[in-house]
């Protein structure tokens, strides 16, 4: 298996060509100025890695739709062995479409309608509940009757936040789960088991970027206590499962692997000496850590201008594929690299500059006083480590329609091959998501005189 550092080699090299090829086929051009790049061999690579930092032990790895929710990625991910988190009725749905068997479906909105409660219940998907409202919502829809997959609760072990806020999901006040330090909390859980012999898994997440290893073993180590006080109190295996969530940072600082997989199974080894032991169903649900860095959004630079002695260089790309880097660029702090028009590493003396998107509003930046080599109108400029929560999650600020999507191999001869994941939005399709085709819903029409037709 490659090393970290053979690994950022490769996604560097591929990377390269990738962008230099995808301006030879007129993938990225004049009129095609943005365009996101998967890389399917790093992807593959990246989900092999997660596979082997686990065994020998019986895990069930879903990934988190959330983090590229494409259809024919989220297939390439089924037949990598993949299982799949979903955290919305669209999010369910496509996972269906893209051939996940229900069995291999979790489920873990915050939010779930009685009507989606149904759903996963009529089709044998597993659920976390979120809190005990909706639990009771699934004790009366089961009305007596055994699950049809596992149920489990989330907890949030309060362990505490990491470096950012809004990523950061067992704080004393997060919106998700039960406290479990909260009064009571931990004894009204336990009798939820006692009540409720359907309830069978513990899940908690602890958060992701920002969130130190040690932060999420401990958090582990608070679900996996919680499961042997109920199965010490309520009965033997009344706990069968657990679901410690993903949640591993991504280095934006380069293109190295770190934290690791593997460093993250030696954290909880030290925490939970006994996690691994065959006694839990254990599930995990990595999103970020598994595509982030193997995703490339690449623009043209459309003008370049000085502001204040700024240069600035304005380019297709910005929170409308962005959004959550947009929302606190302290947070993902977007690496980029230039090259000129023939899509070639640019060189040369560099200059601070800002790289500005195309929205309307003045903190579409995805760098601020950036040292790049001089940039002119036609260079391009790739943003790294986009794959999670970038190429599928788009922000229809000032209706921009969507980019195209590609997936791109290096074949045994070194040659760069693409495969469409998403065509590029047409503009027609953006006028019909405004509403078109209700265009005059709003305005009155003159009642009609007999005999007259009003025009």
């Amino acid at each position: 298996m490659e090393t970290t550092s053979d690994a950022a080699r490769r996604r560097r090299t591929a990377r390269d060509a990738a962008v230099a090829e995808a301006v030879r086929q007129g993938l990225l051009g004049a009129t095609e100025p943005l365009v996101g790049l998967l890389d399917v061999d790093g992807l593959l690579g990246t989900v092999a890695e997660l596979h082997a930092a686990f065994a020998p032990a019986p895990v069930r790895h879903a990934f988190a739709a959330k983090a590229c929710a494409l259809a024919p990625v989220m297939r390439l991910m089924a037949e990598a062995g993949m299982d799949c988190e979903v955290a919305s009725p669209g999010e369910l749905r496509l996972a269906l479409a893209a051939g996940f068997a229900p069995g291999r479906i979790v489920y873990d909105s915050p939010i779930k309608t009685v009507a989606e409660l149904e759903f996963a219940l009529a089709h044998g998907i597993a659920l976390n509940v979120d809190n005990f409202q909706e639990l009771a919502r699934v004790d009366a829809l089961l009305a007596g009757r055994p699950a049809p997959a596992p149920l489990g609760i989330r907890v949030n072990p309060q362990v505490g936040r990491g470096s950012v806020d809004s990523t950061s999901t067992a704080t004393s006040t997060s919106k998700f789960g039960v406290a479990l330090r909260d009064e009571g909390a931990t004894e009204a859980v336990v009798q939820a088991f006692a009540r409720h012999p359907w309830l069978t898994r513990i899940h908690t997440h602890v958060g992701s970027l920002g969130c130190p290893l040690p932060l999420m073993a401990e958090g582990v180590a608070a679900a996996h206590a919680l499961a042997e006080r109920v199965n010490a109190e309520v009965g033997p295996r009344r706990v069968t499962g657990l679901d410690i969530g993903g949640g591993l940072p991504v280095n934006f600082a380069d293109d190295t692997d770190t934290p690791t997989f593997a460093e993250y199974v030696a954290e909880l080894r030290r925490a939970v000496p006994t996690l691994f032991d065959g006694r839990y169903d254990l599930i995990t649900e990595f999103g970020r850590a598994i595509f982030a860095k193997n995703g490339t959004v690449a623009s043209i630079v459309e003008y370049t201008k000085t502001t204040g002695g700024r240069r600035i260089a304005v380019t297709h790309a910005g929170g409308q594929i962005l959004t959550r880097a947009m929302s606190m660029p302290e947070a993902w702090p977007i690496r980029i690299d230039a090259f000129d028009a023939k899509g070639r590493p640019k060189s040369g003396p560099t200059e601070p500059h800002d790289i500005a998107g195309p929205l309307c509003f003045a903190g579409d930046l995805s760098a601020v006083a950036r040292d790049l080599p001089v940039l002119e109108p036609g260079d391009v400029l790739a943003l790294h480590d986009t794959g999670a929560y970038s190429l599928s999650t788009h922000f229809s600020y000032n209706s921009l329609p969507r980019p195209a999507i590609h997936g791109y191999r290096t074949t045994p001869a070194g040659e760069t091959t693409f495969t469409p994941i998403r065509p590029a939005q047409t503009i027609t399709e953006v006028l019909t998501d405004s509403g078109t085709t209700h265009t005059d819903s709003l305005v009155p029409r003159p009642p009609a005189v007999e005999g007259i037709s009003p025009s």
